[in-house]
């Protein structure tokens, strides 16, 4: 589906440049150009689209392959300045690759160009329809060099510059999308999949084949599909700006753009900004799920509270959710919950302030007393901004649950699994420390969360119930982007997720060993994804069920976190095999923060709820 030469008109003049290169020999049929270093003369082509440090030319003599792209920019800040979008033009200069960082693809380009003559004006630049005029998007790799998963262990054994891979657009979304580099296109009917960044720049899909769609409108990410179908539209080239007040579901005029790759990612560079003509709906249910105040069915939440201090400005907002959105939960595992100064670097450590302030704004709107347990960390031993000390809590309702056995530990105590007594024939498992840390001093948890355990007793059970409260080594050291060069993508500290991983399934493992028929609930930021290693290991070591898949809530509404092209879920909750084989036992994500615009987010992730029976027997 290659755009016809409508150039007839101004063959004459063309004739005597019949031996130059061609845009598309330049590009050729891979990633990195065989002509890269070289001179090129007498390259031709029409002029599609101007920015501010050069131009884009298409051929005027396209081929018939669908990977090789029919469109190059020509780099240089002067070289537009007499030029007109509509002109043919002819020019002189270097085939170049170029990236600004060691892990972005590099882009084909005609540098220091001279030589530029005009050889025709006034022609007509007509943009490629995507999935019309073009092939449409692969839906499910992003590049042959992942072995078919972009989430393998070990990340990044091959680089896509190195091996130079033949390009396959119907197969693979980053070979399709390198197909187009430089061309003019038109995204029709375009959805917003994410809020944009501070920038304006966009995720969208087009009116093409999408999987993994959600009822927000955006896409979900599954075992092996991370949605390379997506794209990003970036600054647009008239020097105007995108709102970034876009949500996930609203719907665009179609853009018209050059594709490019910048800053890590295949991008659209539209020629104007880009304009709503139907928002999202606004409308966020409550959960359904609704205590009854004793162990036959207590609710339990799971949020990341987001860098939490006593003078954030999204403490209110939190605690209207919590009562309005959660149903005020019997119990509430949260994350992110720094010191009492925040994000200043003062050796303070205690969360006293925050809690007690976060508490006391639930209790103003709905009545309802919380208590809550907490474990101060040593200071900035835990990760996060300097000085935050972020660290794992929870809160609960002490009418509905107590801790059972309480014996606080500190920071660098590590609790153990105990017997506290025989039940008969049946022991009761109990903690050394209620609550404790787990493995605190274990080199795992260096500079990341160490996992909060307690154990608990519910009104009306005749046995202890248990939770892990966690939150896992962030992606945010080390990770590349899912259109990079290196493949598969480098998972930012995931070694460190999967020795977590064993450390926290160990603990829980130890729980059931003595008690089969333990009530156990781990929940929090795990910082991974289901279906990915570490996540594998966990479950596996400590033979606790995902509630996703207990209660089999659809894929596609299995996110709690919106980032790049992907909704995702990084938050889980996991139960023992006595929880998870109840036919009362309920969950539910409540999409309130990932889908919405930016300044409306209260978290940039979704909380989630449970209804449990904790009876025990």
């Amino acid at each position: 589906m290659k755009p016809s030469s409508l150039f007839c008109c101004v063959l004459a003049s063309l004739q005597s440049l019949a031996g130059a290169l061609t845009i598309a020999e330049i590009n050729g049929n891979k990633y990195i150009s065989s002509y890269s270093g070289q001179a090129v003369t007498n390259v031709t082509g029409l002029l599609i689209a101007k920015g501010p440090y050069g131009v884009w030319i298409r051929s005027t003599s396209p081929d018939d392959d669908e990977a090789t792209s029919e469109a190059i920019y020509v780099y240089g800040s002067s070289v537009g300045a007499n030029l007109t979008v509509g002109d043919v033009v002819s020019l002189d200069g270097r085939v170049t690759e170029y990236r600004s960082n060691a892990n972005y693809m590099y882009l084909t380009e005609i540098s220091s160009p001279k030589n530029v003559q005009v050889l025709s004006s006034g022609n007509a630049v007509t943009p490629l329809v995507i999935g019309q005029d073009t092939l449409s998007p692969p839906t499910v790799q992003y590049s042959s060099l992942d072995d078919g998963d972009i989430y393998n262990v070990p990340n990044g054994v091959a680089n896509v510059s190195a091996v130079n891979p033949v390009l396959d657009p119907t197969s693979y979304g980053l070979d399709f999308w390198e197909s187009l580099s430089g061309e003019l296109v038109t995204v029709k009917k375009p959805v917003a999949i994410k809020t944009p960044n501070q920038y304006g720049d966009t995720w969208v899909i087009g009116d093409w084949l999408a999987t993994g769609r959600n009822k927000h409108g955006g896409l979900t990410m599954t075992d092996k599909d991370s949605n390379p179908e997506a794209i990003i539209i970036g600054s647009p080239l008239d020097g105007t700006k995108n709102s970034p007040d876009a949500k996930m579901g609203d719907q665009f005029e179609d853009i018209t753009g050059i594709v490019q790759h910048v800053y890590g990612f295949y991008a659209i560079l539209p020629l104007t900004a880009i304009k709503t003509t139907t928002p999202a709906s606004a409308s966020v249910p409550p959960t359904t799920l609704v205590s009854e105040g004793k162990c036959k069915a207590i609710s339990v939440g799971s949020y990341n509270v987001r860098n939490l201090n006593p003078k954030s400005s999204h403490l209110e907002p939190l605690a209207a959710h919590i009562v309005e959105y959660m149903n005020l939960p019997d119990l509430l595992f949260i994350q992110e919950v720094q010191d009492d100064s925040g994000s200043t670097n003062d050796g303070v450590v205690s969360a006293n302030a925050t809690l007690t302030t976060l508490i006391d704004a639930i209790a103003s709107l709905s009545g309802v007393a919380y208590a809550y347990v907490d474990i101060a960390p040593v200071n900035n031993a835990d990760g996060g901004a300097p000085g935050g000390n972020i660290r794992t809590s929870y809160l609960y309702r002490p009418e509905v649950v107590k801790l059972y056995q309480p014996n606080q530990g500190g920071a660098t105590d590590a609790t153990e699994v105990v017997v506290a007594a025989n039940n008969g024939s049946k022991p009761v498992p109990a903690l050394s420390f209620n609550p404790g840390r787990i493995d605190p001093a274990n080199p795992a948890w260096e500079s990341s969360r160490k996992p909060l355990a307690a154990a608990w007793k519910a009104k009306g059970a005749r046995r202890p119930f248990y939770t892990v409260n966690v939150h896992w080594a962030s992606k945010s050291g080390g990770g590349t982007s899912l259109h990079g060069d290196r493949r598969p993508p480098l998972n930012g500290a995931v070694e460190a997720r999967i020795a977590q991983a064993n450390i926290t399934g160990s603990f829980i493992a130890e729980i059931l060993e003595l008690d089969p028929a333990a009530n156990v609930i781990a929940a929090g930021d795990f910082n991974e994804f289901a279906f990915v290693q570490p996540m594998r290991t966990f479950s596996a070591v400590s033979s606790m069920v995902d509630l996703d898949e207990a209660v089999g809530i659809p894929v596609e509404e299995r996110y709690t976190y919106a980032f790049d092209m992907n909704a995702q879920a990084l938050d889980h909750m996991y139960v023992s095999p006595a929880l998870a084989h109840k036919k009362s036992t309920r969950f539910e994500h409540i999409h309130i923060n990932s889908w919405a615009a930016y300044d409306d987010q209260v978290s940039d992730h979704d909380p989630s709820i449970a209804l449990v029976d904790v009876c025990g027997c």
